[in-house]
């Protein structure tokens, strides 16, 4: 399998209430790129994430990653490529303490030298010192990092983060950022923070009701008010006038 592109085509998804998350969408990411997928609330970002790592099949449409189908029957071989990141870190963590939750999948696929891997992958993200801690006590920044090392772990090609910086104060986002700015993988991250996306991301997806409505360069997009705004959006921080003497 090679892990040299994501590719989607027109990829359609409703929710068994009739509502349609996705609405024929297409697009391809090349091996190395990060791509920020932005849009207002149920504009489908989480539920497109869903289907790169096969959470959820597509109702139709296709999703191949590096020549693979994202297929029932392939999902074994998808998620050893595609580590996927939660919204909620509480999803990804349910082991008696962060050591057990990191080795869970490579106990799980009989990987060996578990014990070096998880404390890599720990020191990776700068955690090293939580892997006797339950989950349960940790900070929402180290829940955070210790969900990232459970992925980490698998040695993906590909980084899927579903809303990565929410919850965190402003010296651990700054962290974080700082921390998946190092990463060579392919990263496609959600988020709500367009701060981070102009920081990490040299191209930006906007979503708006389950449409790819905006594909193009992060420093073009996320400087454009007028069409941050006709997608539900504003302006990051960062690139905003200042309220006092009104330079940029």
């Amino acid at each position: 399998m090679s892990h040299h592109f994501i590719r989607v085509t027109n990829l359609r998804y409703s929710y068994p209430d009739g509502t349609e998350a996705l609405t024929g969408v297409s697009f391809e990411i090349k091996h190395g790129e990060s791509v920020a997928i932005v849009g207002a609330n149920g504009a489908g970002k989480s539920t497109l994430l869903h289907h790169l790592n096969g959470s959820i099949v597509p109702h139709s449409g296709t999703v191949n990653i590096g020549g693979l189908l994202v297929t029932k029957k392939n999902l074994s071989a998808i998620r050893r490529h595609v580590g996927t990141v939660f919204a909620d870190p509480d999803d990804q963590l349910f082991m008696p303490t962060v050591g057990e939750d990191v080795a869970f999948g490579p106990l799980n696929l009989g990987l060996e030298n578990v014990h070096e891997k998880c404390l890599a992958a720990l020191k990776s993200v700068g955690a090293a010192h939580l892997v006797n801690r339950p989950p349960f006590r940790l900070s929402t920044g180290e829940k955070r990092r210790a969900a990232l090392a459970t992925v980490l772990v698998m040695s993906p090609d590909i980084l899927v983060l579903d809303e990565p910086a929410s919850g965190l104060d402003p010296k651990a986002r700054r962290n974080l950022i700082d921390l998946l700015a190092g990463f060579e993988h392919t990263k496609i991250i959600a988020t709500h923070d367009l701060d981070m996306a102009m920081d990490l991301c040299e191209r930006t997806l906007i979503f708006t009701s389950g449409a790819l409505a905006v594909d193009g360069l992060s420093r073009e997009i996320l400087t454009d008010a007028v069409l941050l705004e006709a997608n539900g959006l504003e302006l990051p921080l960062s690139v905003r006038a200042c309220p006092v003497c009104g330079r940029s």
